[in-house]
């Protein structure tokens, strides 16, 4: 258990090779005191003195032999295997836009004409353009947002380029170097 760290796992070791009872019993007291105050966040746990002499247990591999003040439970950690996690697995038509805008042009088609539709509207387009900038430095173009934005919301959500001003896309640097190769010495 790597809360306790090298030192707490080499003396339950040698605490499991001490072959008076009495001798091992005090020993295992007194990484008992240890480990207590290595872990004082435990304090404040209901039980936390079994739970340290559960993990007293654990980590010599159960087979520290003494007078355990409670009934010692199996800790199940290294038979355990997490269940596989779930992904929401959704079809995304434009990768570059991600699930999100598109989640966000559905309800732009959605919503009725007014200020927050023009509000909301202008903050995808301006997300749909950084994202094309990510995706691909070339092929970003404010048409193509235009065109995507009516195609996503089947025409119903218009994108006016005469008197729509995107904001400055963020530059990044290139991940490559910039094309600049560094010169051996």
């Amino acid at each position: 258990m790597p809360e306790y760290g090298r030192g707490i796992q080499q003396m339950i070791e040698y605490a499991v090779m001490i072959e008076d009872r009495a001798e091992r019993q005090r020993c295992a007291e007194s990484i008992f005191s240890v480990m207590m105050d290595m872990q004082p966040q435990l304090r404040e746990q209901p039980d936390y003195k079994h739970r340290i002499w559960d993990h007293i247990a654990y980590i010599s591999n159960y087979r520290l032999d003494i007078d355990y003040p409670f009934e010692i439970t199996r800790l199940g950690y290294e038979a355990q295997k997490p269940e596989p996690m779930k992904y929401p697995m959704k079809e995304i038509r434009q990768r570059q836009y991600g699930h999100l805008i598109e989640e966000a042009l559905k309800l732009l088609a959605e919503m009725p004409e007014g200020e927050a539709r023009d509000e909301l509207l202008a903050q995808v387009a301006n997300q749909m353009k950084q994202s094309l900038f990510i995706w691909n430095r070339d092929a970003m173009d404010e048409e193509k947002v235009e065109s995507d934005i009516a195609h996503y919301t089947d025409g119903k959500v218009k994108l006016d380029l005469e008197n729509f001003h995107f904001a400055p896309v963020q530059t990044l640097p290139r991940q490559d170097g910039g094309g600049k190769k560094k010169k051996k010495k």
